[in-house]
């Protein structure tokens, strides 16, 4: 099943995609894709309906985020062996951790907004996880039961906020616009294995990130299990979980960053692409 949200920046709309990929509308059954709806019991009642029976959403209309009411945005660096290679970092020794300000998140086709003072902005693309049933102390061997689904997610980082400027890296992840996420969340029934998923990111047209999650340091059972050893995860929680190489600060001779009029195109197989045109705080 594949939900998505639409419509205005605010006032996004609940929907489902039918079997020929259309949109369906979803806001006589359900508010938003949030909360209680993205449980097992929730997307149960989903999952029942026949999507042929929706109202059909007319025209092209903004994909929003796929998830409504973000609890908390908490993103895994490194975790790609080859992309620790390429920036030089040691393999580390738990899943390394920061968070992205919610006022980040947009949807999956909206501008990305360079901030004013801008130089080393950059494009990660990530394995969004979305988390479905309140867990803490959770197990490897049981953390996947407690998710909703995946999606895509678009780290954008700022790279010089991120290292150079006082404090952690939050600094440098949570400019407004840097989380594109979407389009759809693709629920956990219809990712087989979360590991075995390639992805890619096209930089006007030129291909920059090739990577699969085969090559993750910490799986995605390891990072809940994890994360839910230190705080407790809410349905609606959102996990990004780390970017395989070919980012901009990692290119040779020398980086290669973001520009107004830059355009990124990212995809994950089998959760959707997202196309990204950059734009400038003035």
């Amino acid at each position: 099943m594949k939900l998505f949200r639409y419509g205005a920046v605010g006032a996004e709309k609940p929907g489902m995609l039918d079997d020929d990929g259309g949109l369906r509308d979803l806001s006589g059954i359900v508010d938003d894709i949030a909360g209680d709806v993205l449980s097992d019991a929730g997307l149960e009642k989903l999952r029942a309906l026949d999507p042929a029976t929706l109202p059909q959403v007319d025209g092209t209309p903004r994909i929003g985020p796929c998830v409504g009411r973000i609890g908390k945005f908490c993103c895994i660096g490194l975790n790609y062996s080859d992309h620790a290679a390429e920036t030089g970092a040691a393999i580390p020794d738990h899943p390394i951790l920061f968070m992205k300000a919610t006022s980040a998140v947009v949807g999956p086709n909206d501008d990305v907004i360079l901030p004013r003072g801008s130089t080393h902005s950059d494009w990660e693309v990530e394995l969004g996880v979305v988390i479905g049933k309140t867990v803490k102390y959770v197990s490897a061997d049981d953390a996947l039961a407690h998710v909703a689904g995946y999606c895509v997610i678009n780290d954008v980082s700022e790279r010089h906020f991120q290292t150079q400027l006082s404090g952690n890296w939050t600094k440098g992840k949570s400019c407004d616009t840097f989380g594109p996420t979407g389009p759809w969340l693709v629920t956990r029934d219809e990712v087989e294995n979360p590991q075995a998923l390639a992805m890619h990111l096209d930089v006007n047209g030129k291909r920059m990130q090739t990577g699969n999650t085969d090559t993750m340091i910490f799986t995605v059972a390891q990072i809940i299990e994890h994360l839910s050893s230190l705080f407790t995860l809410y349905p609606g929680d959102v996990i990004s979980t780390g970017t395989p190489p070919g980012v901009g600060m990692g290119m040779k001779p020398d980086p290669v960053y973001l520009k107004k009029g830059d355009v990124m195109e990212l995809s994950i197989d089998g959760l959707g692409t997202q196309k990204q045109s950059v734009g400038q705080d003035a």
